[in-house]
């Protein structure tokens, strides 16, 4: 197999690149030369942003089994690739989001549930959701449905991570210390791995499978309380979990989401969106999860190989809680 991977050198590209190549796959990637390429690949420099910034893949001779394509910001750029491969590539995989689904999803949707309204594959940069959507809609006008897998990814999580959510967890239980655990700590999470992630994404291209994925693992793969007893055990047992409950949290004015990575209180839309899709489609397909303790330590395994140098992208805010709040909310008493 052929890949074509657009970017490639950080988080769920990188993935992409790696799992490719374990099976083999000859591996192009075209990046901006920001961070190095992964060993074992062919590079091609440009910006897609910039004028003439596709010249060097147009040049290029190549064609390819399959492109894989992370871009989440101006969908044009989509639609630009796009139209420059589809008579060089056999299959577009985009990695899109479940925040295509118009809101708020109701608990359970598929990917036959409702869409965002107003996005164009012509679009400069407007909101996440619609360019998310617009990127799909670039894909699919240049592809076709049958040429085409929309990877509708939620909450991504592992090894590479430059949003900070995983990592943020890790450097605080790191810290020790009474540490705020938002409840209920059997909340059930929906996250993917990025690297299982990436082994569906191959396993996508190599079946030629089509048509729209909703990307997670099965509700209740993992729980609030899974997810933070392993981060506190990984990283030496010295933080001690206070469970606090949704409505302290909120009444303290703590942001879900941002301020407390991953969890948003239950019974709320923002939950069923983020942690109540249908993935049955995906299982079907091929989608294994692994546990959370492998994520969590392969993740921290990781971080301490960077030197405390965490990556961030820096078109996405910092996550995490100030230490003098989450210090008042617990000398309130609230934790038990």
């Amino acid at each position: 197999m052929r890949l074509l991977m657009l970017g490639g050198t950080e988080f769920v590209g990188r993935a992409a690149v790696e799992a490719a190549l374990g099976r083999g796959w000859d591996v192009t990637v075209f990046h901006r030369g920001r961070h190095e390429a992964p060993p074992g690949v062919r590079s091609l420099l440009g910006d897609r942003t910039a004028p003439g910034g596709l010249a060097a893949l147009a040049d290029d001779p190549g064609e390819w089994d399959v492109v894989v394509d992370t871009w989440s910001a101006a969908p044009r750029a989509v639609r630009d690739t796009a139209r420059l491969l589809r008579g060089r590539a056999g299959r577009y995989v985009y990695v899109s989001s479940c925040s295509v689904y118009a809101w708020a999803p109701p608990a359970g949707y598929d990917e036959d549930a409702p869409l965002v309204e107003g996005a164009s594959a012509d679009a400069e940069q407007t909101d996440y959701p619609r360019d998310k959507r617009g990127g799909e809609l670039a894909v699919l006008d240049a592809f076709g449905a049958d040429r085409s897998v929309l990877v509708r990814a939620g909450l991504i999580l592992g090894p590479y991570e430059n949003i900070g959510r995983l990592p943020w967890w890790l450097g605080r239980m790191a810290r020790g210390g009474p540490a705020l655990a938002p409840g209920p700590r059997d909340l059930p999470l929906q996250y993917v791995d990025v690297r299982d992630l990436a082994e569906w994404i191959v396993l996508a291209a190599e079946r030629e499978l089509s048509g729209p994925y909703n990307l997670v693992s099965p509700q209740g793969h993992a729980t609030m309380g899974t997810l933070l007893d392993a981060c506190a055990r990984v990283t030496g047992g010295a933080a001690e979990l206070r469970w606090i409950e949704p409505g302290v949290i909120l009444e303290a004015g703590i942001e879900p989401w941002t301020e407390l990575p991953v969890w948003v209180p239950p019974d709320s839309d923002l939950y069923e969106a983020l942690h109540s899709a249908d993935v049955s489609r995906a299982v079907g397909a091929g989608l294994a999860c692994r546990p959370v303790e492998e994520t969590v330590a392969d993740t921290w395994r990781w971080l301490q190989g960077l030197g405390g140098v965490v990556p961030q992208r820096p078109d996405r805010p910092r996550s995490g809680l100030d230490p003098e709040v989450e210090a008042k909310v617990l000398a309130s008493g609230a934790g038990a």
